[in-house]
């Protein structure tokens, strides 16, 4: 039974600021809430909001999780609204029937895959350099090489790639008036009714002294519509997308807000 659960953190708190400052160390300390340990099962999570005053994370467990301990460590122990919410995520998963509609947010990890960098990076190299040296570096290519989408249309235009394998599309937004005493320079043309709220560059080490990590991210939030529901359940349950471990590809529902109609001239 899938489950869940919004944190929040106090980041005013040295160990949260340690967590916060690190998707690695803040990945380990979601998985110190699993009672069954090493853990197998797949977990979600994205940092939903991270402000100087509170951060809140969000989690989607296949167990029932346990978050005294970043209470206890980097929370707010005791206080008023500091208790982590969990909730059966199933109810959510039986409401998912073809052509139904919800408003979504979802923040990943935009890459394509390409045979050679342009501009290699240090590790690239490193592995150009590897395969060069097999016996049979001639006969096969090496492994292609993940690359981040930088602009925020290459970024929009990798999720809208995605949508139908994942089980919905994004609807076209209404469209809207021109606000009075204002003439619109052409027609008006409707658009997919998703856009990109935040964009961001991650940058950490898994170790003291280790490469550096570096990952582009965009958190995107508009409308969808199923057009499988079994596909969709995957895609909330398994997530969208690379670097899952770092906090991308937990994709989120909920009800969709009643939209007036604008008429068209």
């Amino acid at each position: 039974m899938p489950y869940l659960s919004k944190i929040a953190l106090n980041p005013r708190r040295r160990t949260a600021v340690s967590l916060l400052s690190s998707p690695h160390r803040l990945h380990a300390a979601v998985l110190a809430g699993l009672a069954v340990q090493p853990v197998t099962e797949r977990v979600l999570w994205r940092m939903e909001n991270n402000t100087p005053h509170r951060a809140e994370i969000l989690v989607l467990t296949e167990s029932r999780p346990s978050w005294h301990h970043l209470v206890d460590e980097a929370g707010w122990p005791g206080a008023d609204g500091a208790t982590p919410l969990i909730a059966d995520y199933t109810p959510l998963l039986e409401r998912i029937a073809l052509g139904k509609e919800f408003g979504f947010r979802l923040t990943a990890n935009p890459v394509q895959t390409i045979p050679r960098p342009t501009k290699p990076s240090e590790q690239q190299n490193a592995r150009l350099k590897a395969h060069a040296q097999q016996p049979d570096a001639a006969d096969r290519r090496p492994r292609g090489f993940r690359v981040a989408h930088r602009t925020a249309a290459q970024q929009l235009n990798w999720l809208l790639t995605r949508t139908e394998r994942h089980g919905f599309t994004i609807p076209e937004a209404p469209l809207d008036t021109p606000a009075p005493g204002i003439e619109a320079d052409g027609p008006l043309t409707a658009g997919p009714a998703v856009s990109i709220v935040n964009r961001d560059i991650l940058r950490f080490t898994k170790h003291q002294g280790g490469p550096r990590v570096t990952l582009s991210t965009a958190t995107f939030e508009g409308r969808l519509r199923v057009t499988d529901p079994d596909a969709l359940r995957t895609a909330l349950l398994t997530g969208i997308g690379p670097a899952k471990g770092y906090g991308q590809g937990l994709l989120t529902l909920a009800p969709v807000k009643a939209q007036t109609a604008v008429p068209r001239a």
